[in-house]
C-alpha cells in the first residue's frame, strides 16, 4: 500500500489556500506597507507553494524537469522550512508589540532558518541519491550520509517551529478576549499538534531503519495527512483573525441592508431630488447601506411634519390585544403611522400640517419600522379599525 491509495485531498487544501491568497491580495495592494499584511501574504503563498511541491504528480514532474533525480526533495524541504519561519515569526509578531527587540528577534529567526535552508542544498548535494522515491524517500534514504542529515535537519526546524509557537500560543491564548483572534490561535494550536504527530510518525519510521526493522508505513501512509492538517490549520490560524472582522462587518451590512429594504422602497417614491446620490456598481456593501440610511432619513424628514405618535399608540394597543408580542406590535405600530403620514403627505405635500415632529430614525426603530412594512394586511387593518375608532370618538 503507498500513498497514492489513501487518495488524500491535496487539491482541495490548494484550492482553499489559493482562494485565500486572492482574498487577501488585494489588500496587500492597498497596504504593501503593512508589515502583518506582507507577512500574511508571503505566508499564504508559500503554503500553496508547498503543498504544489509535495503533491506526488508534481514530484515527478520537478524530477523530470530539472534532470536529477529527487530534486524535489530539497525544494519542497526549503519551501517548508520558509513556511515554518513564516508561521514562527507571525506568531512572535501578534504576540508581542513592535519593539526593537522584536525587530531583532524576527530577523534572527528569518537568518537561523535561512542557513538551514542553506545547509538543505548543502547536504543534498553531498548525498548519492540516484534512486527517484516518489512517496518513501525519507525512509529509503534514511541510512545514506549526508541524506540521513538532509532528512532530519527539516524534521528538527519543523519540530523546533512547532513546540515554540504552540507554547507561546499556550500562554498567550488566556489574555486574549478578540474572538476571531482566539479562534486564529485555536486553529494554530490544532495545526501544530498534527505537526508534532507529523514529526512523531516520522522519527519513529526513520529510527525503525536504523534499527533494521520496516515500519515505513508510519512515514509513507500515516504522517501525510498530518502534515496536510497541520498545514491548513496553521494558515486558516493565521488567516482568521484577519479576515474574521471584515467578514463580521460585511455580514451585519448585509443584514442590515436587507432589513431596511421594504422602508426604503416605501420611502423611495418621496425622495425625489436631482441631487440624489446614485448607487456605482462598484460601490462597496457599506457605502450602499450608508446611502439607504440617508434615503430613509431624507424620506422621514419629509414626514415629519405628518407622522401621529397617538395614532401609532392606539395601533400599538390594538395590535397588542390582537394577540401580536411586544416587538411585532411595535413594529406594525410604526409601520402604521408611517403609511398614514405617507398618505396625508401626498394628499398636500407643499401645505404645513401644523408643527413639525421629530420621527425616531434610529436603527433599531428603523429596522422595526421595515419590519412592520412585511405584514401589510396587518397594517392596513389595525390602521382601518384605529381610524374607525378615532371617528367614533370625534362622534361622541
Amino acid at each position: 500500500m503507498d500513498l497514492s491509495s489513501l487518495h488524500i485531498p491535496y487539491t482541495l487544501p490548494i484550492v482553499l489556500l489559493i482562494l485565500a491568497f486572492i482574498v487577501k491580495f488585494p489588500t496587500f495592494m492597498r497596504a504593501w506597507r503593512d508589515t502583518d499584511v506582507r507577512a500574511t501574504v508571503l505566508l499564504l503563498f508559500l503554503a500553496v507553494a508547498v503543498f504544489f511541491s509535495i503533491t506526488p504528480a508534481n514530484i515527478e514532474r520537478i524530477n523530470d524537469a530539472t534532470g536529477v533525480p529527487n530534486f524535489a526533495a530539497p525544494l519542497a524541504y526549503s519551501l517548508l522550512t520558509a513556511f515554518f519561519a513564516s508561521c514562527l515569526t507571525m506568531t512572535i509578531s501578534w504576540k508581542e508589540e513592535p519593539s526593537a527587540r522584536r525587530l531583532r528577534v524576527l530577523r534572527s529567526i528569518w537568518a537561523i532558518y535561512a542557513s538551514i535552508i542553506a545547509a538543505l542544498w548543502i547536504t543534498f548535494s553531498l548525498a548519492e541519491v540516484p534512486d527517484e522515491r516518489i512517496y518513501d524517500i525519507d525512509t529509503y534514504y534514511a541510512n545514506t550520509p549526508w541524506m540521513r542529515e538532509h532528512i532530519l535537519l527539516y524534521l528538527m526546524a519543523h519540530m523546533v517551529s512547532g513546540v515554540v509557537a504552540a507554547g507561546m500560543i499556550w500562554t498567550w491564548i488566556g489574555k486574549v478576549a478578540a474572538p476571531w483572534l482566539r479562534t486564529g490561535l485555536v486553529f494554530l494550536q490544532l495545526g501544530y499538534s498534527f505537526g508534532l504527530l507529523f514529526d512523531l510518525a516520522k522519527f519513529t519510521a526513520i529510527g525503525a531503519r536504523w534499527a533494521d526493522s520496516d515500519w515505513d508505513f508510519l512515514s509513507t501512509n500515516l504522517a501525510p495527512p498530518f502534515a496536510l492538517l497541520d498545514a491548513v490549520l496553521v494558515a486558516l490560524g493565521f488567516i482568521l483573525p484577519q479576515i474574521g472582522p471584515p467578514l463580521t462587518d460585511w455580514c451585519r451590512d448585509l443584514v442590515t441592508f436587507w432589513r431596511l429594504r421594504p422602508l426604503w422602497r416605501t420611502l423611495r417614491p418621496l425622495n425625489l431630488s436631482p441631487a440624489a446620490v446614485h448607487i456605482r456598481i462598484t460601490d462597496t456593501l457599506s457605502r450602499r447601506v450608508m446611502h439607504r440610511k440617508k434615503d430613509i432619513h431624507d424620506g422621514l424628514l419629509r414626514l415629519g411634519p405628518y407622522y401621529d405618535d397617538t395614532l401609532r399608540a392606539h395601533v400599538h394597543q390594538a395590535a397588542a390585544q390582537a394577540g401580536n408580542g411586544q416587538d411585532r406590535a411595535d413594529a406594525v405600530a410604526r409601520a402604521a403611522a408611517l403609511l398614514t403620514a405617507i398618505d396625508e403627505y401626498r394628499q398636500a405635500p407643499d401645505e404645513e400640517s401644523g408643527e413639525a415632529r421629530a420621527m425616531p430614525n434610529d436603527l433599531p426603530t428603523l429596522i422595526s419600522m421595515a419590519r412592520g412594512l412585511r405584514r401589510r394586511r396587518t397594517v392596513d387593518a389595525l390602521r382601518h379599525q384605529a381610524a374607525s375608532r378615532e371617528s367614533a370618538t370625534q362622534r361622541a
